[in-house]
């Protein structure tokens, strides 16, 4: 191990010889500038799709992107209108709201839209308060509490819960009736420390990740294991069939579909083919579940989203099947169609300096868990652009132990309260929230984080720390270009 180390100390010092003018201090470069996701055709309200993904596809399959990206957009109602469903319970009334940067599709956008959600009339202001947390330019947030409360409301630490807690209820708003229910206590769940957030992770290229059969993703793992820093991850696997789960925080959903359903229903109360029932928060469903005045209110009975079998006629035949299936299937396809973003080869810093921060984000030991390149993806049935595919997401999508630092507490699958699935980095230069949680808007915040008891991250952090201010800068920049 010293051997090791003192060789990446003898190239680091190369390193710097080689920008000897890099000698102040080292800042995050901030949000990259440029075309949205490195791709001069993208606008933020019109993400590209994957390149066969076009007119002339012989699955005329540029009809079922464009119609999943319009559903990905639409607001939601309770009833009385064209998008029913939504609530009792949800955080916000549409998918592109919380995934919107740098454009539809993404993560948490500068302006919050759920620090509008009652001045805009989605949630009465009559029954539904703006949680302290919830802020004008923080990121949106999904929040769960990881204990069960006893009889008094504080946590009951031998009950572990993890469950969504909705921000807010359909209650008071003239389409849903009388349901009359109360936003859980936040104040409280704050004050007794039994409080965890997340925030939307970007759906850019998920259809390569999704397509990656599980002998690659293993056999990455064992060219990893040999390493020197510490890092021994694992993956969490689907209950049912026991295979690489790889979507979400903690890789708890095995597919886009399944992923695309249970965020429906978690985030926007709307029952679908995948997930049929009403949700109750996780303390409800502990007793008596939701009230009788709060179930059906869309008034069309269960699953609220489904198959749509009456297809008004229409001359264009591929429009006019993309309509027939539900907004589940769609919202999955659309993530499974959109492009990967592109990385900059010279901003920010020129491409010299992006060059010199790749090779010290390897020689630190970042790259045993953000693993630049898997290759490839398995044929593709869907499109020829998801198959052969060399997907550069900078991820193992393994789980590792994250320490005390990063840990919520919260299970899910395999996952345990200090595990998360290595977070892909394409894209990372026009995010702005980063971490689980959103706590920090700054790469080197961000990265010192990594670092706390437990972490497997721990050495590689410190690796970092110990690089001169211009290679760290070199470091950031090369992030920034992704």
């Amino acid at each position: 191990m010293k051997k090791l180390l003192a060789i990446a100390s003898m190239l680091l010092f190369s390193a710097a010889l080689a920008f000897p003018g890099n000698v102040l201090a080292q800042t995050d470069p901030g949000v990259r500038g440029g075309p949205i996701n490195g791709q001069p055709g993208a606008t933020q309200g019109g993400p590209l799709p994957l390149a066969s993904v076009n007119a002339n596809a012989p699955t005329g399959i540029l009809e079922f992107f464009d119609n999943g990206l319009g559903r990905f957009q639409e607001q939601e109602v309770v009833s009385g209108g064209v998008n029913n469903g939504l609530g009792p319970r949800f955080n916000l009334n549409s998918c592109s709201g919380c995934h919107a940067q740098p454009a539809v599709g993404g993560s948490s956008p500068p302006s919050n839209p759920e620090f509008q959600v009652i001045a805009q009339g989605i949630a009465s202001g009559s029954t539904n308060t703006l949680p302290s947390f919830i802020t004008a330019h923080g990121p949106t947030l999904e929040v769960r509490f990881p204990f069960f409360t006893n009889s008094n409301g504080g946590p009951n630490r031998s009950a572990p819960n993890g469950g969504v807690e909705n921000l807010f209820t359909v209650s008071d708003r003239p389409d849903a009736g009388s349901c009359n229910l109360q936003q859980p206590n936040f104040q409280q769940a704050q004050q007794s420390n039994n409080i965890i957030f997340r925030i939307p992770t970007p759906t850019f290229g998920l259809g390569l990740i999704e397509n990656i059969d599980d002998s690659t993703l293993l056999a990455n793992q064992q060219a990893q294991a040999a390493n020197n820093f510490g890092i021994a991850g694992a993956f969490n696997r689907n209950g049912n069939d026991g295979t690489i789960a790889r979507f979400g925080w903690k890789a708890q959903n095995k597919s886009l579909l399944v992923f695309a359903g249970e965020a429906y229903n978690v985030e926007m109360g709307i029952t679908n083919e995948m997930f049929s029932q009403e949700r109750p928060l996780p303390q409800e469903e502990q007793g008596n579940g939701l009230p009788s005045n709060c179930l059906n209110l869309s008034g069309r009975g269960y699953p609220e989203d489904a198959t749509n079998f009456n297809v008004a006629p229409n001359s264009d035949q591929a429009a006019q099947n993309a309509q027939v299936p539900s907004d589940v299937v769609l919202f999955a396809e659309f993530m499974r169609l959109l492009a990967p973003p592109v990385p900059s080869t010279n901003t920010p810093g020129g491409a010299q300096s992006i060059a010199s921060g790749f090779a010290l984000f390897k020689a630190i030991g970042c790259s045993t868990c953000h693993t630049p390149a898997i290759r490839a993806t398995q044929p593709s049935n869907v499109t020829a652009s998801l198959g052969n595919v060399t997907v550069r997401a900078f991820s193992d999508f393994e789980i590792h132990h994250m320490g005390n630092g990063l840990a919520d507490n919260v299970s899910q699958g395999g996952a345990g309260g200090d595990q998360f699935r290595t977070a892909p980095l394409w894209g990372l230069g026009q995010r702005i929230f980063f971490l689980h949680d959103g706590r920090t808007t700054n790469l080197l915040s961000a990265i010192a984080d990594h670092r706390s008891n437990g972490s497997e991250a721990t050495q590689v952090a410190e690796n970092f720390s110990s690089l001169s201010n211009g290679q760290q800068q070199q470091v950031l920049n090369f992030l920034r270009s992704l």
